[in-house]
């Protein structure tokens, strides 16, 4: 393939996308805008997303995206996409929404005929490639953190492309930037001697090695065996598919229930891993959100946003953190009703490739499931975490401590298991299990940091060493903190 120019590129996007859309790949003719309109707005996100890396907006980025992309840019503009969670910290991890439904196209040979002759994704890739490097070049010194961000979201869309096994050989070779005495040149990375790889684990291997992580972590016996069940049903229902029998429809959508701190972010982490093994699932990511990444101030954004993360998450799992927050809101002005429906209804039109999974505090979980009728018929797996014992929050703190090469005396582990019990016996709303533990070792680690720092030449073992002294101080501070929150 001869080398494209830019525009070539992007009037190539273009056709693209009108493409997917007479397609319908990924039911993309249900989304809000046309393909083009949103093709060039994720470019323009792209493009503020690397040229805002050094907090400067140069005029030469601004005659660029103008040029390209037909778009007046502004400080006001950029501030507002910043303000309007665009630019969030997970978007170096977002797979643009078109550069998705092509990999899928081509991965599964969904056009035909084809003119682009199952290369979409390819070209599509080829259009961020140049793009960046104009926008990361276009400095009158290149700015490291441009090159970066640069770096890394093309090594995401090249390990998506990977993943999904479509034949990828690029007309623009993979670029990293570098600065010169003389100019801001653009050339090709040099490739690196790799390592010999690891082989590559089995299916049944990558379930084994998940399950295992779930079963080494501290306590969630319950949540254990129910994660346990999960995998027989799904291993069952493939047995049945490949010997031809039928398999009731079922949801694969979930509840989990329980207090912060208690592994329900980890758990569903491992569930994913696990479902794309089986081949429940096409990818196998995580993707966590809150109400704030999914509701938006006006009518029109909410279901635009979580049509958004949405993408990100088909093939994988969609985790809703403190979902009930969701519902908290019923007056005018509120559209967390409007986050839910457009939630339903990506539930049901990717239920083949999608799970969701709602989490927060059970009480508050059970008043969402009982305001939307629809809602609760689409989940039909409760898992409830249950808190942490106070002897599983010490396991958890000697645990942590060995990792980070820190032991406790004799003394300071008695001190600490106690101001625990202490803790669950009467524990709050507040309580946050394997968060609380955390935050003890962080604490303890500084009050050590602060006894040693002057001893002249400490051993190591005084170095590793967390005494009486220090958890003693982390908990004057910590009873400190509650007797003025009260």
């Amino acid at each position: 393939m001869m080398e494209k120019t830019l525009r070539d590129l992007i009037a190539d996007s273009e056709r693209i996308c009108d493409l997917l859309y007479a397609n319908n790949v990924g039911n993309c003719k249900a989304r809000p805008a046309s393909l083009t309109v949103e093709l060039h707005h994720e470019l323009l996100k792209y493009a503020i997303y690397l040229a805002d890396a050094d907090d400067v907006l140069t005029k030469h980025e601004v005659n660029v995206i103008e040029e390209y992309l037909g778009v007046h840019v502004d400080h006001a503009m950029v501030e507002q996409m910043k303000q309007g969670d665009y630019l969030e910290i997970m978007y170096p991890r977002e797979r643009p929404s078109i550069f998705k439904y092509a990999v899928l196209a081509d991965a599964g040979r969904k056009i035909s005929p084809d003119p682009f002759h199952n290369q979409k994704a390819q070209l599509l890739y080829d259009t961020y490639s140049q793009f960046g490097q104009l926008i990361v070049a276009n400095k009158p010194e290149v700015s490291s953190g441009s090159v970066q961000r640069y770096t890394q979201y093309m090594q995401m869309l090249d390990k998506f492309l990977r993943e999904y096994g479509v034949n990828f050989t690029s007309s623009t070779k993979f670029y990293k930037i570098v600065k010169t005495p003389s100019t801001n040149a653009v050339k090709p990375a040099e490739t690196a001697k790799q390592p010999d790889a690891a082989p590559a684990l089995t299916p049944e291997e990558r379930i084994d090695k998940a399950l295992e992580t779930l079963d080494e972590l501290v306590g969630l016996e319950g949540v254990k065996e129910e994660v346990h069940s999960l995998v027989n049903l799904m291993k069952v229902r493939k047995l049945r598919e490949e010997k031809g029998m039928k398999n009731t429809g079922i949801s694969m959508h979930m509840v989990f229930s329980g207090n912060p701190g208690t592994g329900k972010t980890t758990v569903a982490r491992m569930l994913a891993q696990i479902y794309e093994a089986l081949g429940v699932l096409s990818g196998g990511q995580l993707v966590e959100v809150d109400r704030s990444g999914l509701v938006r101030g006006f009518i029109g954004q909410t279901a635009t946003r979580v049509q958004e993360v949405v993408d990100q998450a088909l093939g994988g799992i969609l985790f809703v953190d403190e979902a009930y927050a969701l519902c908290v809101g019923k007056g005018e002005g509120d559209f967390g009703q409007e986050a839910i429906d457009t939630l339903l209804k990506s539930m049901e039109d990717h239920r083949d490739d999608l799970v969701v999974i709602v989490a927060g505090y059970p009480d508050l979980m059970d008043e969402l499931l009982n305001s939307n009728p629809g809602l609760k018929s689409r989940f039909n797996k409760f898992v409830f975490f249950e808190d942490y014992t106070p002897e599983e929050q010490l396991k958890i703190l000697k645990s942590m401590c060995k990792k980070q090469d820190y032991q406790l005396t004799k003394e300071a582990e008695e001190r600490a298991y106690a101001w625990m019990r202490e803790r669950f016996e009467n524990r709050s709303a507040n309580f946050a299990n394997a968060r609380d533990v955390r935050n003890f070792m962080e604490k303890a680690i500084s009050k050590q940091a602060s006894r040693i720092v002057n001893v002249k030449k400490p051993t190591k073992k005084m170095l590793a060493a967390i005494e009486l002294e220090d958890v003693e101080a982390v908990i004057a501070d910590s009873a400190s903190k509650e007797h003025i929150s009260e």
